[in-house]
């Protein structure tokens, strides 16, 4: 009887503890190492890039699953063109029109993984009260214990290519290029 209350024991921490690492977790969007960039052809001349400073949001993993989510808020506000001027005209009404709208939402409706880690995320994109669907394409993943916060924590690069014009932030096209893409360098820390 000892023998089959010991096996039992073990078999129930065993599932337990499988349901443990199989849960999801959420991550905090770590806003000194998340920044949005955007860039475009200006005039045909270069390619300009430029970033957003404030980025709030969660990401939900699960590893065992191979699901996830992610949600962000970019404080559309905090655009960062290298020009205090060139900053307040990005965020007038002809292209973001933060007095309206100070924010741009991602929020996922699907996660697609290969083997560990995802490739692609999947969601809605709003920018100046328009969403349009996009998919992010992972470009880098990464999930381990982060070395100074001592939590675990996850990281990624991305990226998806946008038309301005789509989001009724189209002026001057097709001289300032229409076509914008969107890079993400995200960590996040794990609740």
């Amino acid at each position: 009887m000892k023998k089959i209350t010991q096996c039992l024991s073990t078999l129930l921490l065993t599932l337990t503890a499988s349901a443990a690492l199989a849960a999801p977790e959420t991550y905090v969007i770590d806003g000194s190492h998340t920044y949005p960039r955007f860039s475009y052809s200006h005039l045909g001349l270069s390619t300009q890039l430029s970033r957003f400073n404030t980025t709030t949001g969660k990401v939900v993993f699960d590893k065992a699953a191979k699901s996830g989510s992610v949600d962000i808020e970019i404080d559309a506000k905090s655009v960062d063109t290298g020009s205090t001027l060139f900053n307040q005209h990005i965020q007038g009404e002809d292209f973001l029109d933060t007095a309206k709208y100070p924010k741009a939402i991602f929020k996922s409706t699907n996660v697609v993984f290969e083997g560990e880690k995802p490739v692609k995320i999947e969601g809605n994109l709003t920018i100046k009260g328009v969403t349009k669907p996009v998919t992010l394409t992972v470009t880098s993943f990464q999930a381990m214990p982060h070395p100074m916060q001592k939590k675990d924590a996850i990281g990624a690069n991305a990226y998806t290519t946008i038309k301005r014009s789509e989001f009724n932030a189209g002026k001057y096209a097709p001289n300032v290029g229409d076509e914008v893409r969107i890079d993400i360098a995200i960590e996040a820390i794990k609740q």
